[in-house]
């Protein structure tokens, strides 16, 4: 029986929108109050959904305390309470939007996710804020 489950994590984390070879004001002109120099922060929540056949034996198709620690490993410890620009290794050189930054998210955990048998990575869904969000269902 192919089920999807999601699980729900939450992080805060600092970023700026802005591209070095533009002016100042190139960039506020594009970015708004997100070019901000002295950046700006958000209140993330990380929706991730994965999919696969319940096992008979369990009941379930991935104990959720071990999604929720490969989930906290792989992405919360890197990002919760950091720079998504200077401090976070996955985002080193890419535009800290919140498209990219779901993108990113999902490469990094989709190894460690379908490392587990019949577990495939369906989704990654970031909120930004209560009103926008990205999701990727990867390539």
């Amino acid at each position: 029986m192919m089920i999807h489950i999601t699980r729900k994590e939450h992080f805060n984390a600092a970023h700026r929108m802005y591209r070095d070879e533009w002016s100042a004001e190139k960039n506020i002109e594009v970015f708004g109050k997100c070019a901000n120099p002295n950046w700006h922060g958000h209140n993330y929540n990380l929706f991730v959904t994965v999919k696969g056949d319940v096992t008979a034996q369990t009941g379930y198709l991935i104990d959720l305390k071990e999604l929720k620690t490969i989930i906290n490993d792989y992405v919360i410890e890197k990002l919760d309470h950091r720079n998504i620009n200077l401090d976070v290794d996955f985002m080193k050189g890419k535009m800290a939007s919140t498209e990219l930054l779901c993108i990113e998210i999902f490469r990094q955990l989709k190894a460690p996710i379908e490392a587990h048998a019949g577990v495939f990575l369906h989704s990654v869904r970031l909120f930004e804020t209560e009103n926008n969000s990205a999701e990727y269902f990867g390539e």
